[in-house]
C-alpha cells in the first residue's frame, strides 16, 4: 500500500500517558478530529483510550481506537501498515521501542519518538538505517526539547549566515539563557535506564561520551571533544557557564544532522551546548551548584540501592508531570553565538512559550509528525534527525504553530 493511500496520515502511540495526553490534545486543538488531517489513538488499553477520546469533547467522539502492545509484533506491524506516521511518546525507548522501529522500517512508514537514549539511538542506526533507505521510511528521533531548537537553530543560523554572509559559521556554541519548567518523568526514567545500562556495559559508556557517536560508520572523528564537564567563563557571552544535561544527546544529533548532509560547514566545524549562569562570583557559584546537583544525581543514579530511593522519594516518575497552569507559563530561551570564517560573531535567540519538557515538548513533536506526512520533503528514508529530514518545512511549522521563534540578533 502506497503511503498516500493509507488510512491515517499520523498515528498516536501511547496516547493515554501524560505527554501523549498533551499530543492528543493539541492535535484536537489544531487540526480537530475527522477533519483534513487523519489521525488516530492507539495504546494496549482500550478502557483508557476510550477514556481520553470522551476528555477530548464531543468533536473527537469519530476518532478511532486502536490497540496494539509494544512487544506484539504482529499487532504493531498491522499498526504501521495502516499509516503515514507513527508518533510515539512511549518509553524508556531502549525498554519499549526497538519492535515499533523495526515495524515502521519494513512498512515504509514515517516515525517520530522523544528519545534522548544515546546507546539506543545507536543500535537503531546500525539495525536499521540501510533498511530504511531502501523502504523510504524516515526513522526521526529526539523531536521534542531535545533536540529540536537546537537541531533546527543550528540549521537556521547556518542558512541564514550563508545567505547573508556567504559563508557559513566555522563554531557554534549554544547557550541555555532561561528555563521554567519541570523535568519529565519519562526522561528521567530515560536518564536513569541510560545510567544503568551504561554500568553494566562498557561498550554504551563509549558510545554515551564519544562526541561522534551517531555519525555514519568510518566518519567518527572531529575536533569536538567530550560535552563541557566543569564551569567554564565564556568570553562571546561574557559570563560563566556549566555543564548542560541535555548537551550530552543534543551535539551528537546537531553532528550527525551534518555529516548526513555531507558536511557543508567543513570537517573542521565545532558545536557545543552549556547553560549560562551569569557573571562574576555569583554567576561562578550558580554554575558550581548545578554541576555539583548534577554530579549528584549522575552518581545516585550509578547504584541500585540509591537509584530506587531517588525513584521512589525524589524524582518525578514517567506519567507525572505538571499541571495546566505550570505548563503555560513555563518556557525557554536559548542563545546561540556563531563564528564566522573571519571572526564576525552571530548571535541567535530561540524561544519556545510554554514548559519545554512537556507542552512546548508536545507541539513539537506533534509538528513533526505532521511535517514528515504532509510536507513535500527531499529527504530519503534512513535514520534520520529532525534537520536532516524535515529541514524549512519543520521550521516553518514550529513558528506558525508550535510557539518557537528563530531569530538572528542585531
Amino acid at each position: 500500500m502506497s503511503e498516500t493511500n493509507r488510512e491515517f496520515d499520523v498515528i498516536v502511540w501511547g496516547a493515554t500517558g501524560f505527554t501523549g495526553t498533551l499530543v492528543a490534545e493539541y492535535l484536537c486543538r489544531q487540526y480537530g478530529a475527522g477533519g483534513d488531517l487523519r489521525w488516530a489513538i492507539a495504546g494496549r488499553n482500550r478502557q483508557k483510550l476510550e477514556e481520553l477520546r470522551a476528555a477530548l469533547g464531543a468533536d473527537a467522539a469519530a476518532l478511532e481506537i486502536i490497540e496494539s502492545d509494544s512487544h506484539d509484533m504482529e499487532s504493531l506491524m498491522q499498526l504501521a501498515s495502516r499509516t503515514s506516521v507513527v508518533l510515539t511518546t512511549v518509553g524508556p525507548y531502549a525498554l519499549y521501542g526497538s519492535e515499533l522501529v523495526e515495524a515502521c522500517v519494513e512498512n515504509g512508514t514515517h516515525y517520530c519518538d522523544l528519545a534522548g537514549e544515546v546507546q539506543w539511538i545507536r543500535k537503531m542506526i546500525d539495525t536499521h538505517h540501510e533498511r530504511a533507505q531502501r523502504t523510504g521510511a524516515r526513522i526521526v528521533n529526539c523531536c521534542g526539547f531535545d533536540s529540536v531548537p537546537m537541531d533546527m537553530g543550528v540549521w537556521f543560523l547556518q542558512n541564514t549566515a550563508k545567505q547573508r554572509y556567504g559563508n557559513y559559521c566555522k563554531s557554534i556554541t549554544m547557550l541555555v539563557k532561561a528555563t521554567k519548567g519541570t523535568a519529565s518523568g519519562g526522561t528521567i526514567a530515560s536518564m536513569l535506564n541510560i545510567i544503568k545500562e551504561s554500568r553494566e556495559d562498557r561498550a554504551i559508556a563509549r558510545v554515551l561520551v564519544h562526541p561522534y557517536s551517531l555519525n555514519p560508520e568510518g566518519e567518527r572523528e572531529g575536533p569536538d571533544q567530550r560535552d563541557q564537564q566543569n564551569i567554564l567563563y565564556n568570553e562571546a557571552a561574557e559570563c560563566w557557564t556549566a555543564p548542560f544535561v541535555m548537551a550530552a544527546v543534543n551535539t551528537k544529533v546537531v553532528r550527525r544532522s551534518h555529516a548526513l548532509a555531507g558536511y557543508p560547514y567543513g570537517k573542521d566545524f565545532r558545536y557545543a551546548e552549556a547553560v549560562a549562569t551569569g557573571s562574576g562570583a555569583g554567576g561562578w557559584l550558580k554554575g558550581m551548584t548545578m554541576m555539583t546537583g548534577l554530579a549528584g544525581l549522575v552518581l545516585g543514579g550509578s547504584f541500585a540501592p540509591t537509584r530506587k530511593l531517588l525513584q521512589k522519594f525524589v524524582l518525578p516518575k514517567p506519567g507525572e508531570g505538571p499541571d495546566r497552569e505550570m505548563q503555560e507559563s513555563g518556557f525557554f530561551n536559548l542563545m546561540q553565538i556563531g563564528e564566522l570564517p573571519d571572526g564576525t560573531l552571530l548571535r541567535t535567540r530561540i524561544t519556545g512559550d510554554q514548559d519545554p519538557g512537556y507542552g512546548s515538548t508536545s507541539k513539537m513533536l506533534s509538528e513533526c509528525a505532521v511535517c514528515l506526512a504532509r510536507d513535500e520533503l527531499d529527504s530519503g528514508g534512513g535514520v534520520l534527525t529532525p534537520a536532516s529530514a524535515m529541514g524549512s518545512a519543520l521550521l516553518e511549522r514550529l513558528q506558525r504553530n508550535a510557539g518557537l521563534t528563530f531569530e538572528l540578533r542585531d
